[in-house]
């Protein structure tokens, strides 16, 4: 078991994905930036000065009384849905390299086969040797 473990984790596709993900970290850390800092202001400007993080209510009294931030929430879907984006032109954009730079597979056309004529001098040369 611990060679197939071995063997699994020595494949390319493991690799790979270790490296996406290590990038797709660091690149939430950009597109977090991008929403707060950005995008954020300039919903907010639209809205009258609405800053998402601070919308929410309290559940209940007291310390123990819970927060529903639904602030939190709309700027993790605008997260989200950037990331969405950004990763869906991304994959549009490699698959068409992709696509550019393999060139077209030739046609291969079927041998043709022997025309009704060729058949028919077939068969009479095989009765002529039958008989």
């Amino acid at each position: 078991m611990l060679k197939e473990f071995r063997d699994f984790i020595a494949k390319g596709n493991v690799m790979d994905m270790a490296v996406g993900i290590i990038i797709g970290a660091a690149f939430t850390a950009i597109v977090t930036s991008l929403v707060d800092d950005l995008i954020n202001p300039i919903i907010g400007l639209f809205l009258g000065g609405v800053d998402f993080s601070g919308m929410g209510f309290r559940i209940g009294e007291g310390e123990n009384a819970g927060v529903f931030a639904y602030g939190n929430f709309i700027t993790a879907l605008i997260n989200f849905l950037i990331v969405a984006w950004v990763v869906f032109v991304l994959v549009k954009m490699v698959n068409r390299v992709k696509n550019a730079a393999m060139p077209p597979k030739p046609k291969v056309e079927a041998p043709a086969g022997p025309t009704q004529e060729e058949l028919l001098m077939e068969i009479r040369d095989a009765l002529r040797a039958r008989g």
